[in-house]
């Protein structure tokens, strides 16, 4: 089926200068990739950042991580100028061998993580410190000694340390306070050992839109073991941002989302237009009645590609939600009953008069024939200018985050 995206190069460049920007000369930004690129595409989009600037990419896994250096070859970046490439979620041991080959740095946090490394001397790591987030990480303390020490009997190169944090979205957040301390103490723990890794960080695009975040924290905690500052921005990447919160109820002003454009556009082309009479119902359930005569257009998309069933369009009841839309020439045109698995149907009512005095017009007739109706084939937006990733989460109760990982690579 006719379903595409279409990634804008010279948006997803500014986005990662507005990151870079918003950090300041001091601070690198980690441009992260995993997850197909948040649905735009990990092919197309690891060689547009390294284009943009991004000295580092941040992946899911090895096999994203193989793919993202193959991409960047076939791209033609240099060998010289290739990023570094992060694989930020673990590993197996059968995945050991795949960072060498492909030039990959390992995040680790366990002593089985290191033992599977073994035999890798002189590989750089970046280890992960778990300072709140309860999910990936060592403790400080005793449990990141025990793993400073088995990175040193492996010969491993300590390139980086790390943390993650889990309330970035909350301005003045004493939990993000509490795990800047607990990273701090990390830090020391690693100069203390003579250590020496050329990159610490934490944060993500919240952390960056955050106007209650200040970096010279971070730059100044990297400078006491002689390493240089870097945030992992993603979402920001692509055009969106999160709301920012207040714990103590003041009103915040984000400092970044203003300077950001959405970077994906989602199309599909219109598989039919058909005429309804009034009392005609639509999809599964019958969950929509046309109140009037209708035009309405199939779409070759449904939530088999990531267009959540949540946008749908009822009115048979008086509680009924909102439904989404998508963009026929430029004008919104309403989701018209259940999306389905690969079909989904809107009102072009509207748009297929566009223009013309239509007045006593039997729209279910053939009386439409002079008309500049649309059309099978005509273009669709249902992601991009007009109809964006937050319009969606906040009609499918989610957020962007997940509606754009949930485009489907076919």
């Amino acid at each position: 089926m006719k379903v595409w995206v279409e990634v804008s190069e010279e948006r997803l460049a500014g986005n990662f200068r507005a990151v870079a920007n918003a950090v300041g000369a001091e601070t690198e930004v980690l441009a992260v990739v995993k997850a197909n690129a948040y649905g735009h595409g990990l092919d197309r989009c690891a060689a547009m950042l390294a284009r943009a600037g991004a000295r580092w990419l941040g992946v899911t896994c090895v096999n994203e991580g193989a793919r993202a250096r193959s991409a960047l070859n076939q791209a033609g970046v240099g060998a010289a100028s290739q990023p570094g490439i992060l694989v930020m979620c673990g590993f197996l041991p059968e995945d050991a061998a795949a960072f060498a080959e492909h030039s990959l740095t390992p995040v680790l946090w366990t002593a089985e993580q290191v033992g599977w490394l073994r035999g890798h001397a002189g590989m750089p790591v970046h280890v992960e410190v778990d300072t709140g987030m309860g999910r990936q990480g060592v403790r400080p303390g005793a449990e990141l000694d025990a793993l400073l020490d088995g990175v040193l009997r492996a010969g491993l190169l300590l390139d980086g340390i790390f943390t993650h944090l889990c309330s970035t979205e909350v301005a003045h957040s004493p939990l993000t306070q509490t795990q800047q301390q607990r990273f701090e103490a990390a830090v020391a723990q690693v100069r203390e050992r003579g250590l020496a890794p050329s990159w610490v960080h934490a944060g993500n695009s919240s952390t960056v839109d955050n106007p209650a975040q200040e970096w010279p924290w971070l730059v100044e905690l990297a400078k006491r073991v002689g390493a240089r500052a870097m945030v992992r921005s993603g979402l920001a990447l692509y055009g969106y941002c999160l709301p920012i919160e207040s714990a103590d109820g003041d009103a915040v002003q984000p400092k970044l989302r203003r300077e950001l454009k959405p970077a994906m556009q989602w199309k599909t082309g219109v598989l039919a237009v058909r005429s309804l009479a009034a009392g005609d119902t639509v999809g599964y359930g019958a969950t929509f009645t046309a109140p009037a005569p209708m035009r309405v257009a199939l779409l070759p998309v449904g939530y088999a590609d990531g267009l959540r069933r949540e946008l749908s369009g009822s009115n048979t009841g008086a509680d009924d939600p909102p439904g989404g839309w998508v963009m026929v020439r430029g004008r919104r045109a309403p989701i018209v009953g259940r999306i389905s698995m690969n079909l989904t149907t809107v009102d072009v009512t509207g748009i297929d008069v566009t223009g013309t005095d239509l007045t006593g017009t039997d729209l279910t007739g053939a009386d439409l024939a002079g008309v500049d109706g649309v059309r099978a084939g005509e273009e669709v937006v249902l992601l991009g200018d007009g109809i964006t990733a937050e319009d969606h989460a906040r009609l499918a109760g989610t957020i962007p985050y997940e509606i754009l990982c949930a485009v489907r690579e076919r």
